[in-house]
């Protein structure tokens, strides 16, 4: 019998709809009377355009395997510059599934017609913006072009192949001091052919959290620490 290929382990995740632990990312406490909520849709595909530098050691993770990214504007209030999902906040009139299929095409052009949502995940906090974002686990059926669609919103849009993701030399742990607290929590260095982007913060628990319950993280040197400006 031949291994579950990265589509089937991944419907297997989101018909399980958790991870597996407790939610080990948050930075500080979240109002949760007061939180909103959002979604954010994390989308796999085995796409050919920028195949993997390096041969993952998960027999699922072939080197076009790829996750859409962005890189947010720098001039956003909110999380300028850092690497996220495409998503936003769930507007009244919508769902989770709905808001972050509405949210990827206004932020990457994707088509949504070729996008198979395999589920959602458990919703997750986001005290920082104190949101409580829901992850919607999507699989990438049929390629379409994807760009930054709002120069105010996102500075780059790449999908970042999965197996360089994996990589040990790509793998750094973050640490983030601020106010006296100190945070730490997993990084991921990711080139899209034009810049060289850390992937870190919510985005980065998610897909770390991932890559664990999936079976595809390999090892790495979580001593080597990369400190962020705060």
């Amino acid at each position: 019998m031949s291994a579950p290929t990265a589509r089937e382990q991944l419907a297997a995740l989101a018909a399980g709809g958790s991870f597996a632990g407790p939610w080990r990312h948050a930075r500080g406490e979240i109002d949760l009377a007061a939180a909103r909520p959002a979604a954010v849709l994390v989308l796999f595909g085995v796409l050919d355009a920028l195949a993997a530098d390096h041969d993952a050691q998960a027999l699922a993770v072939h080197r076009d395997l790829d996750v859409l990214l962005l890189a947010r504007a720098a001039t956003l209030r909110s999380h300028a510059g850092q690497v996220a999902f495409p998503g936003g906040r769930v507007e009244p009139d919508e769902g989770v599934v709905e808001a972050a299929l509405r949210e990827a095409t206004e932020e990457t052009g994707v088509d949504t017609a070729g996008v198979e949502v395999l589920g959602t995940l458990e919703s997750l906090p986001m005290p920082v913006s104190n949101h409580v974002v829901t992850p919607v686990l999507a699989w990438w059926a049929r390629q379409s072009a994807v760009g930054v669609v709002d120069p105010g919103e996102s500075a780059h849009v790449f999908r970042a192949p999965v197996a360089d993701l994996l990589d040990a030399s790509n793998r750094v742990a973050t640490v983030l001091r601020r106010g006296g607290r100190e945070w730490r929590g997993p990084g991921f260095l990711v080139d899209d052919g034009d810049a060289e982007h850390l992937v870190w913060g919510f985005t980065a628990g998610i897909l770390d959290a991932l890559f664990d319950h999936l079976g595809w993280t390999e090892d790495w040197d979580r001593a080597r620490e990369l400190e962020l400006d705060p």
